[in-house]
């Protein structure tokens, strides 16, 4: 490099280099919550006219995931559990294929006893499933979708243990006398801030609207290896109409339609 005098300069210059690295594929664990809340109607009805819960809407974003996924990396290997008032297995086998989570989901059923949530065992799976993932130099993923309005999950857990990403979606009934969704959702943040080894995301909706769910699934797309936090996410976009003035080139003729 040249120095401002015109000649060599003395002085070496560090040369900065980025050393290239492979992204580990993702074992995903879903934990759906099976409590009767998980059967609240959501807005909107299925083509047959029969109503949409919530549980038919988890099913589909799932599979929309699942898809997406693949299309991005087909290494990647989902596997599938329960939340009552505990964790349990629903499909223990990890495995990339579409089929399996189809099969998964015909032996789902709502837990009618359930009560209290207890994150303790869901925990306690992930981390050994994760420890058996880092041997094939893959890391685990798990997305709780969480479905109770008054029932503020807990666990018992130590803070020095965070050897998997833990990602939720929150989908909940509008804040009234018999429930409180806001403490809810405080304890599930602090349970992921508790937990999580790269950045977790976490979403809520009251809306009862299909979409949001499948939006939010839509951005747990994004590999934990690779996240900004979650404050500084801005997508989606919103849609916004563009000026016909802005989009048109110079000296192009603009026509007006009437709308009429």
């Amino acid at each position: 490099m040249e120095g401002r005098d015109g000649g060599q300069s003395s002085a070496p210059q560090a040369r900065y280099t980025l050393q290239p690295s492979r992204y580990s594929s993702e074992d995903i664990l879903f934990c759906i919550d099976v409590d009767p809340e998980s059967l609240a109607e959501m807005k909107g009805t299925a083509p047959s006219g029969r109503p949409i819960t919530r549980l038919d809407s988890i099913k589909q974003a799932i599979l929309l995931f699942i898809n997406a996924k693949l299309t991005i990396n087909p290494d990647h290997r989902f596997a599938f559990a329960t939340l009552a008032k505990s964790a349990s297995w629903l499909r223990k086998e990890f495995s990339s294929e579409v089929d399996s989570a189809m099969a998964a989901f015909r032996g789902l059923s709502v837990d009618s006893s359930s009560g209290q949530a207890d994150l303790t065992q869901l925990f306690r799976i992930a981390t050994h499933e994760a420890k058996k993932s880092r041997v094939q130099n893959r890391i685990l993923r798990v997305i709780l979708i969480y479905c109770r309005s008054s029932t503020q999950p807990h666990h018992q857990w130590p803070v020095n243990q965070k050897i998997f990403t833990l990602d939720v979606l929150y989908l909940h009934d509008k804040p009234g006398p018999d429930n409180c969704p806001q403490k809810v959702y405080d304890s599930l943040v602090d349970a992921l801030e508790h937990v999580t080894e790269f950045e977790g995301y976490i979403f809520e909706s009251g809306q009862g609207l299909s979409r949001v769910l499948f939006r939010y699934m839509c951005v747990l797309l994004s590999h934990p290896q690779q996240r900004c936090l979650q404050d500084h996410i801005n997508i989606p976009k919103s849609l916004t109409k563009k000026s016909p003035t802005a989009e048109s080139a110079p000296g192009e003729e603009i026509v007006a339609v009437s709308s009429q």
